[in-house]
């Protein structure tokens, strides 16, 4: 057996207590016949920025101070280290201490998922286990992608299975073709989803048509799926999908809360009113600017955006305009 292997199930009792009870333990569960699943993962959770200081070190102060502010918006919990989250440009020991600084000022009723996604299975397993100890509830996981060529539905199935097996706290799947070039196959997402350590996946691809099929593929089993933006939310949820992760929530986290909140009222027109002024704000902070405009924008409605990591540049001043300019048409500034 793996060293790394071997830590994660001798961390497994010491953990246990301190997060939600293993899937396995609530298999008979299925949310497809009205019953909850065994970690519910219904709602909206921010993939948070991670605050740096002007000399680019993490700002452990101003992300507790977003922290607070977050802390008066319904969300079901929040993403660290996800792409947003700069989590390329982080050291191994940079990940840890921001999971453990999320943890401490974060409520035990609010999930915490953190991103742990390498490039080898090895290094994944290990940087899951370290999550879990630094107290994330959730391991994310990218799909590996450098050899992307290699990447197989074989390949990735394997490669889960074994995240999946050594992992002490749950894990979900995380597909986010735009950075990573590789979708994560159909055939392999409804395998993984019989694993009883995983329970849903992220998919930032946008093709609803996937997404529902995904839902409908995996009734039976305990698994959820999640809108990877907040583009597409009502209609991830029109097909099933349980909640979304949507850098939007960083910015306007109450109105993507009360669309949720609408959606699951069943209140469709108000829900569409409200998607539709969230869509251009949402494409400027994602597919336009990307994180520094997604930073830019944090600024304007009180929270800490604060610079990006080198090699990501700041916007200039007429992409700062044109940003604002997106944001005011809408009727958010």
């Amino acid at each position: 057996m793996a060293f790394s292997t071997r830590l994660a199930s001798s961390l497994r009792p010491a953990l246990a207590p301190l997060h939600w009870a293993a899937p396995r333990q609530c298999r008979g569960l299925s949310t497809s016949q009205g019953s909850e699943p065994s970690l519910n993962l219904g709602g909206i959770f921010p993939p948070l920025a991670t605050p740096f200081s002007p000399t680019q070190e993490v700002d452990y102060a101003q992300l507790e101070g977003n922290l607070r502010r977050y802390a008066s918006i319904p969300f079901r919990g929040l993403v660290v280290l996800g792409s947003n989250g700069e989590y390329p440009y982080l050291a191994p020991r940079e990940r840890v201490e921001v999971v453990s600084c999320v943890r401490r000022a974060l409520p035990r009723d609010r999930l915490l998922l953190a991103g742990s996604g390498c490039e080898s299975t090895q290094a994944t397993i290990e940087l899951t286990v370290s999550m879990a100890e630094a107290g994330a509830d959730v391991a994310l996981v990218v799909t590996p992608c450098y050899y992307r060529g290699a990447m197989t539905s074989a390949a990735l199935v394997h490669h889960y299975t074994e995240v999946g097996d050594a992992s002490p706290i749950p894990v979900v799947l995380y597909s986010v073709p735009a950075n990573t070039g590789l979708d994560l196959p159909m055939e392999a997402v409804i395998t993984l989803a019989q694993h009883p350590n995983i329970v849903g996946i992220k998919d930032s691809g946008g093709d609803i048509t996937r997404m529902g099929l995904m839902v409908h593929k995996t009734r039976q089993e305990d698994f959820q799926v999640l809108a990877g933006s907040a583009s597409f939310l009502l209609a991830s949820y029109a097909v099933g999908a349980s909640g979304g992760v949507c850098a939007l929530a960083n910015v306007l986290g109450d109105p993507l809360c009360q669309l949720d909140h609408l959606c699951r009222k069943g209140q469709w027109q108000e829900a569409r009113d409200l998607q539709h002024r969230l869509i251009e704000p949402n494409m400027a902070v994602t597919r336009r600017f990307g994180i520094p405009g997604l930073k830019k924008a944090m600024e304007w409605f009180g929270y800490y955006g604060g610079p990006c990591r080198a090699p990501l540049a700041p916007l200039s001043p007429a992409q700062i305009e044109e940003l604002r300019s997106t944001f005011t048409a809408n009727g958010w500034l």
